[in-house]
């Protein structure tokens, strides 16, 4: 059985690691699997039992309030200097890959993504696969949205990380659509990649074969009562929302009968939760809760999502067809490019910052569920992207199997040299 070897690193939320769980659900059928990950830990999150998990000192990026996010690495759990964890996380990822071997070594967005803060141990990690004897295929896994941020000079930026891929990478996964949004939309000079891209579509959660729900979610889940759900992701960002929905509530209660679930996210800081807590207090009609195993069950029970725009709870979105409005978090650009395709092509409604004063958004929200509306998402959009990977993969190391059927790319041109950050 051939070997993939993953690394996902979260510095601020837990959406990447949320995605390479859904690729790996299907990675695992075919391949043997050993995720590195460095993230923080999240309660109720449970990893596939078929995968091998090494899991590195934990680090992420100092959040300094809800919008602002800090570049400075900072170490969580443990007593270690940063300096000292950098060097322990870069050995051991050396280590990891020398026992066992793989025949494949994937990057979850790494290196259009988190290029600078993790250099530290990704160039020496990619360096050492280079001088391996061991012919280990380097593959880049990308969600579809990618350097949204601003640059002192773009054009640069963006050749640089082209030329690294092309000195390192062997292929590029596009978790998108082509139809809905491209690599060019954000890079200029892709036609500079020497490596090929596959478009894969849009991995979209499956629902596990096993959830075990706790007593408060069973309840919620049978309760005939029709449903608005609210979700922030991991719960660092977009507690302005959450803020006013809550406070929206009882202007909400008054035109329709619905139950407002609200989930705060696993990873809001426990001041943050409690000053919601005290919020809803006496709102009979708001159910909040930090998480749920299966968000996808809520959703499609729901008569209305409201939440920010990340790539999996989109994903979700999309997967159950329920009515939804986005409000993009404005830590980038990348939720709201992906929000306002998607509501050009009538998917979703985007929430405006303007429209979070209470009393607007409990008359948006009453109007919206008035308004009628048919979706049939699953003739439009590829939402097979974890699937499509493992065929890609597949092909790419030769296996016996069905033609590739992602979108393909594959852009000529000369190896250039790449500069490490």
């Amino acid at each position: 059985m051939k070997k993939i070897l993953f690394y996902c690193q979260n510095l601020l939320g837990m959406g990447h690691l949320v995605r390479t769980r859904e690729l790996m659900r299907e990675l695992v059928k075919t391949f043997e699997v050993c995720l590195i990950e460095g993230g923080q830990k999240v309660d109720g999150f449970a990893m596939l039992p078929e995968v091998e998990v090494v899991q590195l000192p934990t680090i992420q990026v100092e959040v300094f309030d809800s919008l602002q996010v800090g570049k400075q690495l900072q170490v969580v759990g443990s007593i270690m200097s940063l300096e000292a964890v950098k060097k322990f996380r870069q050995q051991q990822l050396i280590e990891v890959f020398d026992r066992f071997q793989p025949d494949v070594l994937i990057t979850e967005g790494y290196p259009f993504s988190k290029n600078k803060a993790l250099a530290f141990e990704m160039v020496p990690l990619l360096e050492h696969v280079r001088k391996s004897d061991r012919s280990t295929q380097v593959i880049c896994s990308l969600r579809d949205i990618i350097m949204v941020k601003e640059f002192a000079d773009r054009e640069a930026e963006e050749k640089r990380r082209c030329e690294f891929v092309n000195h390192y990478y062997d292929a590029v996964l596009l978790h998108s659509d082509p139809s809905v949004h491209r690599l060019e939309d954000n890079i200029s000079n892709t036609d500079s990649l020497t490596c090929p891209v596959y478009y894969t579509g849009y991995v979209v959660q499956s629902e596990p074969n096993r959830v075990e729900f706790d007593a408060a979610d069973l309840a919620l889940l049978n309760d005939a009562t029709p449903k608005i759900v609210v979700s922030v992701g991991g719960g660092k960002l977009g507690h302005d929302l959450l803020e006013s929905i809550i406070q929206a509530a009882p202007l909400i209660e008054q035109e329709t009968i619905h139950r407002i679930v609200i989930f705060a996210g696993p990873l809001m800081g426990e001041a943050k939760y409690q000053q919601l807590v005290k919020l809803a207090q006496g709102k009979t009609n708001v159910s909040l809760r930090r998480f749920t195993p299966s968000l996808i069950a809520y959703l499609d029970r729901a008569d209305l999502s409201i939440s920010l725009g990340g790539y999996n709870t989109t994903m979700n979105i999309l997967k159950t067809g329920v009515r939804s409005m986005i409000y993009p978090s404005d830590k980038d650009r990348e939720q709201a490019i992906r929000a306002e395709k998607l509501e050009q092509l009538g998917l979703l409604k985007i929430l405006d910052k303007s429209e979070l004063q209470p009393e607007l958004l409990a008359r948006s929200i009453v109007d919206y569920l008035a308004e009628e509306l048919t979706l049939n998402l699953e003739n439009h959009l590829q939402l097979d992207g974890a699937k499509q990977a493992s065929i890609v993969l597949q092909k790419l190391l030769k296996f016996h199997t069905k033609p590739v059927t992602p979108t393909i790319k594959i852009v000529a041109g000369s190896a250039k040299s790449a500069f490490a950050d």
